[in-house]
C-alpha cells in the first residue's frame, strides 16, 4: 500500500541514540540511577502516607495519587529508555508500531491525569483556606474517590480516542528510510507528524489539540485562578494565617510550575520535531522526561513538613538498626 511516494512502514527508528552511542555506558548507568531514586523516593513518600493514620486526608490521598501517577509513567519509560541505550551501539534503535501507540497512549493519559490531579489539589486548598468552615462537608472521602477517578479516567477517554485515530493512519518513510521519530519515547503527536493519512491526519491532530486543550490547558487555567483566589484571600488575613496558608501551597505550586516546565518543553520539542533537529529533540525529550520524575519526590518528600518529618523517623530507625 503506498500513498505519494511513500510506503506504508509497521515499524519506528528513534534517531539520535546512534550518536550518542560512545558515551552509552554512562548515560545508561545515570539514567539507571535515576530510574532507581525514583522508584525508591516515590515508593517511599506513598508508603508514608499509606501507613500513617495522621496523613489520611485528601490533601495526602491526592499526592500520593500524583507520586503513583509519576511511578507508573517511570515504570514505562525509563526500562525502554535504558534498553535503547544498550541497543544504541549497534546503530538505530527500532520500536514496533503497536509498542509506541501504546507507549503514546499512556504518556498521554499519565501526563493528562497529572495537571487533573493537580488541578484537584489546588481546588481542596481552596476550599480548606477560603471556606475552611465547609470544608469537611464539601470535602468528603467519598468525592475524593470521585475527583480520583475522574482524573484518571477522563484523560484514559480523551488519550483513547486520540491513539484510536493514530493507530488508522499509515505510517510513511521513503522509498530507501524509515519513519523516524526523534524522541527518546513515543507520543501521538509525533506518530501523527509521521503519517500520510491526509484528512484522516488533520483530524487526528485536532483530535490530540483539543486533547491537551481539555486535560492540560483548562486545568492549568484552573490551578492559576485558585492559587490567585487563596492568595488574594491570604493577602487580607493575618500574618500567620497567610504564612500558613502559603507553605501549604507552595510544595503544590512548585510541581505545577514543574509540569508546566516539563509542558514548554514538550511543545519546544515539536518545533525541534519540526525542523529536523534530531540530536536537540531527543535530549529535549530526555529532560522532559527526568524534570518531572525526579522532582516530585523531593518536593513532596521535603517541603511537606508532614511528610518530611515521618521520612526523617523512618530513616532515622533504619539507621539505628
Amino acid at each position: 500500500m503506498t500513498s505519494a511516494g511513500f510506503n506504508v512502514t509497521s515499524s519506528l527508528t528513534l534517531v539520535g541514540f546512534s550518536s550518542m552511542s560512545g558515551h552509552s555506558s554512562l548515560l545508561f548507568f545515570v539514567f539507571l540511577l535515576l530510574y532507581l531514586f525514583v522508584l525508591s523516593s516515590d515508593s517511599l513518600v506513598i508508603y508514608i502516607i499509606c501507613s500513617q493514620r495522621a496523613l489520611h486526608r485528601p490533601m495526602f490521598a491526592f499526592v500520593a495519587s500524583l507520586l503513583l501517577n509519576s511511578l507508573t509513567g517511570s515504570t514505562l519509560v525509563y526500562p525502554k529508555l535504558l534498553s535503547d541505550l544498550l541497543l544504541s551501539g549497534a546503530g538505530l534503535v527500532q520500536v514496533s508500531r503497536t509498542l509506541c501507540l501504546c507507549q503514546g497512549f499512556l504518556v498521554s493519559s499519565l501526563g493528562g491525569a497529572s495537571f487533573m490531579l493537580l488541578s484537584a489539589m489546588a481546588f481542596d486548598r481552596y476550599l480548606s483556606i477560603c471556606h475552611p468552615m465547609h470544608y469537611a462537608v464539601l470535602v468528603t472521602p467519598a468525592k475524593v474517590v470521585l475527583m480520583l477517578l475522574l482524573c484518571w479516567m477522563l484523560p484514559a477517554i480523551l488519550g483513547g480516542v486520540s491513539t484510536l485515530l493514530a493507530s488508522r493512519l499509515p505510517l510513511c518513510r521513503a522509498q530507501l528510510g524509515r519513519a523516524q521519530l526523534g524522541r527518546a519515547y513515543c507520543d501521538i503527536y509525533s506518530i501523527v507528524s509521521l503519517s500520510c493519512g491526509g484528512a484522516a491526519a488533520q483530524l487526528s491532530g485536532i483530535s490530540s489539540l483539543l486533547n491537551t486543550a481539555v486535560i492540560i490547558f483548562l486545568p492549568a487555567a484552573f490551578i492559576l485562578f485558585s492559587y490567585a483566589r487563596i492568595l488574594f484571600i491570604c493577602l487580607r488575613r493575618s500574618r500567620s494565617f497567610s504564612s500558613k496558608a502559603l507553605q501549604t501551597c507552595l510544595p503544590h505550586l512548585l510541581v505545577f510550575f514543574n509540569y508546566s516546565i516539563s509542558v514548554y518543553l514538550d511543545l519546544m520539542l515539536r518545533r525541534l520535531q519540526s525542523n529536523k533537529e534530531s540530536d536537540s529533540t531527543l535530549i529535549t525529550s530526555i529532560v522532559v522526561l527526568i524534570i518531572p520524575t525526579v522532582l516530585d519526590p523531593v518536593v513532596y518528600g521535603l517541603k511537606l513538613k508532614e511528610v518530611f518529618t515521618h521520612v526523617k523517623r523512618l530513616l532515622s530507625c533504619r539507621r539505628d538498626s
